[in-house]
């Protein structure tokens, strides 16, 4: 039995007709002879999957990637493509390639993780808004308008708007729009305020500060809030400034203690 791809063609050359080697594939058992025969197919289709590969061309991914896509997309649909069934080969391979060239570009060619959901948006309102372009030309279709073509909701349509500019994420030295100075989207960005990592200290501390003693309490505002020498304190109080200084390495002390059990409990 010859196993052979039919040589008869379709009108367009990359559509070979493969109707007999598909039903001669589905009767034969694992092997070598089936491989081959398979293989025969898949080089047979091969150059309809590159074609459609082309059509995905200029969004960013390399033509080489998308044709070896759009090869693992044909051996998919020849692996299972049920010639019983009655449907051509080519209504069944043509969605299987599309489906696995879109699934690539949802999964490998996004910066950051998108939904499929919002992805699935930003394809519908790029159509539409193709499609609308031809009507309405000199201007960008509005929101309402790209709503009703795609029998979408405004809502919809604006996630799937700032999809449209969030497919790759913009580096932080690439220069603002409009800046004539160098001036880029990193320098727009603020920094954290050193002062935030003492607000937690703060609250922690201030409970145990309202607790102590009149006197321990005014002495660690005059030294840490006032800014007033151990001397100056002494001076103010009528004590030595060793018992200031015993005051404030007590209270210190204390207070790092009470506040390390705290946050231990």
């Amino acid at each position: 039995m010859p196993t052979s791809v039919s040589a008869k063609h379709h009108p367009h050359d990359d559509a070979p007709d493969t109707a007999d080697s598909f039903r001669r594939l589905a009767d034969l058992p694992p092997g070598p002879e089936r491989d081959t025969l398979r293989g025969r197919i898949v080089e047979a289709w091969l150059p309809m999957a590159h074609r459609l590969a082309g059509r995905f061309r200029s969004r960013g991914e390399s033509f080489d990637d998308l044709r070896q896509v759009a090869a693992l997309g044909l051996v998919k649909a020849v692996d299972r493509y049920d010639p019983a069934r009655g449907n051509a080969f080519e209504s069944y391979a043509v969605p299987t390639i599309t489906g696995e060239i879109k699934r690539h570009f949802r999964d490998h060619m996004w910066t950051l993780h998108v939904p499929r959901r919002v992805q699935d948006l930003r394809n519908r309102v790029r159509f539409a808004s193709q499609d609308l372009a031809q009507t309405i030309p000199g201007r960008r279709p509005t929101v309402a308008e790209i709503a009703e073509h795609a029998n979408m909701s405004e809502e919809d349509v604006l996630v799937g708007l700032e999809a449209l500019e969030s497919f790759t994420a913009l580096s932080l030295d690439a220069e603002l729009p409009g800046s004539e100075d160098g001036y880029s989207l990193a320098d727009a960005l603020g920094s954290a305020d050193p002062a935030l990592d003492t607000v937690v200290d703060r609250e922690s501390v201030r409970p145990r500060l309202a607790a102590l003693p009149e006197r321990e309490r005014a002495i660690l505002y005059m030294r840490f809030f006032g800014d007033m020498t151990q001397s100056r304190i002494a001076e103010q109080l009528g004590i030595s400034q060793m018992h200031v200084s015993r005051l404030i390495s007590r209270c210190c002390g204390r207070l790092r203690e009470q506040i390390m059990r705290d946050a231990a409990a």
